[in-house]
C-alpha cells in the first residue's frame, strides 16, 4: 500500500515536510479554500501539485471535491453544480491526479460529541457519546418528533445528562456536533439546520439512495474520460444522526452503490474506522468482496459501546482486526495489481500538542505519525512472510 498522508494546504501547521519526515510519500488533499460547489480551475490544481511535488511529495488522492448538499437533492442549481463537478474532474485528470474520495452525508458530515475524550494513557481521542448526542438532538436542538428516533430508555438518559450539564457544556457540545469539523463541508447555526435536516428527512433514505445512483450517473462520463477513479467515504459515523437517512453504511449499501453504476471509475473508500463502528460490518469481509473496487484506505479503529457510543483507539488496539484488514487489502493489490493509498486516519493528542493551539481535532502529527509507523510495521511485516 501507498503510505500517505492528510494535509489542509499551505495554512496547515503541519508542513510537506514534515510529513516527508513522517515516512509518507503520498500527500491527500483539496482545495480547501474554493467554496463547495464552485470549479476548481486548472492553473489553481497544477500550482498546488507543483508544490507538493516540490517537496518530494505527490498528490495523491483528493479528499475531498465536496457534493453541494443542492446536487444531494437534486434541487435549485445543481445542474449547474454537476457541470462545475464534472469540469473539476476533467482538470484533475489534465494534472495528473486520478483518485477522488467524495462523500454523500446529508447536512452533518463526520460527526464527534467530544473532541477530547481522555484516555488511560493520558492521551487524547475522539469519542461520539450516544446520550450527549440524543441530549444535544432532542433538548438543545428541539427538533421535531426528535424523541421518536430514539428508545424511551435512551431519551430518558439523554434527560438526565442533560439536566448535569453547564450553559458553557451544552455549548461546547453543540460547537462539536454542528459547527463543522476539519475537512467537513461547512457549519450550521441551530435555525439553519433544522431547515436542511427537514428537507433530507423528507427525501427519506430511498430518495437520497437514487439522488446519488443519478449523481454517479452524470459524473462517470467525465470521471472516465479523465481516468478517475472516485471513491465514496461511507457516513460517519454509520447509522442515521437527527433522524436522517444514510446510505452508505453497510456492505449492502456499498454493494448497491456498485451495482447501480457500472464503471471502472465508481469505487469505493474503505474507511475502517467509519464502517467498523457499526458491529455487523465484517472489515474483513468487505476488503475480500470489494477487492476490484477500493481505490483507497482510511485506517483506523475504535472502540464500540453497546449503545452505540464508540472512541477512537490506537490504530492496532480496538475492536477492529486491523492486522487482518490489511492482510485482505495487501491480498487485493496482488489481485488486482493495484497499489491502494491509505492514510492513517486520525491520530490522539499526545505529548506537547496537547493544549498547543491550532491543532485540528483527529488530525495531531505525533498521533498520526505513531498511527502511521504501526501500520508500516504491520504492513512490512505480512509483506515479508512467505
Amino acid at each position: 500500500m501507498k503510505e500517505t498522508w492528510r494535509w489542509f494546504g499551505p495554512s496547515d501547521s503541519i508542513s510537506l515536510e514534515m510529513i516527508v519526515q513522517a515516512g509518507a510519500s503520498g500527500v491527500v488533499t483539496a482545495m480547501h479554500e474554493i467554496p463547495t460547489g464552485e470549479l476548481w480551475p486548472l492553473d489553481a490544481i497544477k500550482q498546488r501539485k507543483a508544490m507538493i511535488e516540490a517537496s518530494g511529495l505527490d498528490w495523491s488522492v483528493v479528499e475531498s471535491v465536496p457534493v453541494h448538499n443542492n446536487i444531494k437533492t437534486r434541487t435549485g442549481n445543481y445542474k449547474q453544480l454537476i457541470e462545475n463537478y464534472n469540469q473539476t474532474l476533467i482538470n484533475l485528470g489534465k494534472a495528473g491526479i486520478d483518485t477522488v474520495c467524495y462523500n454523500f452525508m446529508p447536512v452533518v458530515d463526520w460527526t464527534r460529541t467530544n473532541l477530547n475524550y481522555k484516555l488511560a494513557n493520558e492521551s487524547y481521542a475522539l469519542r461520539f457519546e450516544m446520550t450527549d448526542f440524543v441530549a444535544y438532538d432532542v433538548f438543545v436542538l428541539k427538533r421535531q418528533y426528535a424523541e421518536k428516533s430514539y428508545s424511551p430508555e435512551l431519551v430518558a438518559q439523554a434527560k438526565q445528562r442533560i439536566d448535569t450539564m453547564s450553559v458553557e457544556e451544552i455549548q461546547h457540545l453543540e460547537d462539536n456536533i454542528i459547527a463543522g469539523l476539519p475537512g467537513g463541508e461547512g457549519s450550521y447555526s441551530r435555525e439553519s439546520i433544522l431547515v436542511a435536516i427537514d428537507e433530507f428527512i423528507r427525501l427519506g433514505a430511498e430518495g437520497l439512495r437514487s439522488n446519488l445512483f443519478s449523481f454517479l450517473t452524470d459524473i462517470m462520463p467525465a470521471a472516465e474520460s479523465a481516468g478517475i477513479k472516485m471513491c465514496i467515504h461511507p457516513d460517519d459515523p454509520p447509522f442515521s444522526l437527527f433522524g436522517l437517512p444514510r446510505v452508505v453504511s453497510t456492505q449492502n449499501d456499498a454493494q448497491q452503490i456498485i451495482d447501480a453504476v457500472p464503471s471502472p471509475s465508481n469505487g469505493l473508500t474503505l474507511c475502517a474506522g467509519s464502517y467498523g463502528a457499526r458491529g455487523d460490518n465484517d472489515l474483513v469481509c468487505m476488503a475480500n468482496a470489494f477487492a476490484e473496487h477500493i481505490y483507497f484506505v482510511h485506517l483506523r479503529n475504535v472502540i464500540r459501546e453497546q449503545d452505540g457510543s464508540f472512541y477512537e483507539s490506537e490504530h492496532l488496539n480496538g475492536d477492529n482486526d486491523m492486522v487482518g484488514l490489511i492482510q485482505a487489502l495487501l491480498s487485493a493489490e496482488k489481485t488486482t495489481g493495484n497499489q491502494i493509498p491509505m492514510r492513517p486516519d486520525h491520530g490522539h493528542l499526545m505529548a506537547d500538542e496537547i493544549g498547543e493551539e491550532g491543532v485540528k481535532p483527529g488530525y495531531s502529527y505525533q498521533g498520526r505519525m505513531k498511527g502511521l509507523a504501526e501500520l508500516r510495521g504491520v504492513i512490512h511485516t505480512l509483506e515479508h512472510i512467505k
